[in-house]
């Protein structure tokens, strides 16, 4: 579905009633509308897979349940053959991506017998629900989710065929969005990112570690980011062309609630 979105009409989340609901674009700067963990859980539900609940926490004796300390939390989407899960990480104890904590990490393995993941991609707040929904049933359709069918190309591509520009010197392996608020590039995976590839592990401070995809959102230049993304090497390019067309989707998305840093940068209209 298309909507005309308009620059000038009025957005008036603090109006009484009902929160109104809007189209708004582009989708790589309307933010998650805050309800990250149920955009992307309910398509989970929907694909089969089960989710657990893990709390760990502290308690003093006759401590009432409600002053429970947690000291960590996640919730965990388990895929029905047990080769890809989904972890939605509470901010108790957080793992940073460009400055933000993250929200969603995404594994698969190739073996149910193997205990560790062939690869891991993580997405912080404020990444749109949609993108990671995309991807996510990408990955539950895929039937081997850790093999390769397709290469780097296949994601530029995805987002060059949204108008996106590829970047002048990695035309192979960078894009940008139009106005320089968004990009997709291959490249040197940042610390701590799991994947099966022993150079993320081994790889000294003067060697050049695994490559993999990142994303991220600059809503002007110098400016924190509004959400980042990473995919360690060995994350299918075929996935991650899934999550990059998604991002770049000319589509408009529903919203409630608009990133205060992005606000001035989006086209919306009245969902009815």
């Amino acid at each position: 579905m298309e909507a005309l979105l308009n620059p000038h009409f009025p957005f008036d989340p603090l109006a009484s009633g009902p929160p109104p609901t809007y189209w708004v674009g582009p989708r790589h700067l309307a933010g998650d509308d805050g309800r990250l963990y149920d955009a992307v859980a309910d398509n989970l539900a929907n694909c089969g897979w089960t989710s657990l609940t893990v709390i760990r926490g502290q308690r003093l004796l006759d401590e009432p349940l409600e002053d429970l300390q947690v000291m960590r939390s996640t919730v965990l989407h388990i895929s029905p053959d047990a080769l890809r899960w989904a972890q939605w990480v509470l901010p108790d104890e957080p793992f940073y991506l460009g400055g933000l904590p993250v929200a969603w990490q995404v594994s698969a393995r190739s073996d149910v017998s193997s205990l560790l993941a062939d690869w891991s991609a993580y997405f912080t707040r404020d990444v749109p629900g949609e993108v990671i929904a995309d991807f996510l049933l990408a990955l539950d359709g895929c039937g081997r989710p850790a093999a390769a069918s397709a290469g780097p190309e296949a994601v530029i591509d995805g987002v060059t065929a949204h108008g996106w520009f590829r970047d002048a010197e990695q035309p192979h392996a960078a894009a940008v969005h139009p106005t320089f608020t968004a990009r997709v590039s291959l490249g040197e995976v940042p610390p701590f990112i799991q994947d099966s590839d022993p150079r993320a592990l081994t790889a000294d401070a003067e060697e050049h570690g695994p490559m993999g995809w990142q994303a991220w959102a600059e809503p002007a230049m110098g400016a924190p980011y509004l959400w980042a993304a990473s995919f360690s090497a060995s994350v299918p390019h075929s996935l991650v062309a899934a999550f990059a067309t998604s991002l770049s989707s000319t589509t408009p998305v529903l919203r409630r609630v608009l990133p205060e840093s992005t606000r001035d940068q989006l086209l919306w209209a009245p969902s009815s």
